[in-house]
């Protein structure tokens, strides 16, 4: 596991090409080499110089995404056996006050301020162990996806049962509400891939993954039945001319996005990501 994990953190085949193309994460989000993935810039930097500099240039880019999910085992084959991630490794029973206080705190404060029981905002009680923390980290090529379960004590590891229950709404409307963006490779026909996304999930029994169409539907029997050619969304005004996404919801409700990013817009996550790699090779 150890060499595995090697090889999938210094890869310099890969890495090389992810600094040329760019890595698209999300729509408004940081864009650029992801977890272990970066390398790091500037080694003969001093520690005084590398720490006295801007916030951003003490940054190696994005390490991972943290999902918390109702059923880990149902996630965990989503994210490895249908879109491809590689386990980098799992940890559990996390329980006690330092986790608690790490995790919490600010959880708690506020419901002291409420005057209610944790529990009924959601918060575990991992500190006197009635709850405990699970988590699994997912590689992919330029970052890293973590899925985390808190169950009760006598639910075993990886069931599909969890702590709090799942929120019932999940409009991408709603601030706060964050989503996981795969980049889909430049010559992948992106309305098949969608369409084989779907079949193989309702495959598992995931029917809970759901892309949305370019078009109108008003109920999911109009869903299913849209044309193929309606999967994707192909944004030809600038700057995000070159641009094309989905929106589609994962097994757990998550909300998920693929996008791919060709043309002008590819251009310009790849201008933006060398002017970053300058700026940290400058100090």
């Amino acid at each position: 596991m150890d060499s595995v994990r090697k090889d999938d953190a210094t890869n310099l085949g890969r890495r090389d090409v992810l600094r040329t193309t760019g890595a698209v994460l999300a729509i408004g989000a940081a864009t650029g080499l992801g977890g272990q993935a970066i390398a790091q810039t500037g080694g003969s930097v001093s520690a005084a110089s590398r720490n006295a500099a801007p916030l951003g240039l003490r940054l190696q880019g994005v390490q991972h995404f943290g999902l918390t999910v109702q059923n880990m085992e149902r996630a965990y084959e989503f994210y490895t056996e249908v879109l491809g991630g590689t386990e980098v490794f799992r940890h559990g029973d996390f329980q006690g006050d330092p986790v608690q206080n790490t995790l919490l705190a600010d959880q708690e404060i506020r419901a002291n301020e409420l005057h209610v029981d944790p529990a009924t905002i959601g918060v575990p009680n991992l500190r006197d162990g009635d709850q405990r923390l699970d988590v699994r980290f997912i590689q992919f090529d330029n970052v890293v996806i973590e899925l985390l379960q808190y169950r009760n004590a006598d639910q075993p590891m990886g069931g599909p049962n969890s702590f709090a229950p799942p929120l019932e709404n999940m409009s991408p409307a709603f601030p706060r509400m964050m989503h996981i963006c795969f980049h889909v490779a430049d010559d992948v026909d992106f309305n098949r891939f969608i369409t084989d996304l779907e079949a193989e999930s309702a495959r598992r029994g995931m029917t809970q993954v759901r892309a949305n169409r370019t078009i109108r539907v008003r109920s999911e029997a109009e869903r299913r039945a849209a044309p193929q050619d309606t999967n994707t969304n192909k944004v030809t005004v600038a700057p995000s001319d070159g641009w094309e996404l989905i929106y589609c919801k994962g097994p757990e409700g998550e909300q998920l996005e693929f996008v791919k990013a060709i043309g002008p817009v590819k251009q310009r996550f790849a201008t933006a990501f060398a002017g970053r790699q300058r700026a940290r090779s400058s100090l």
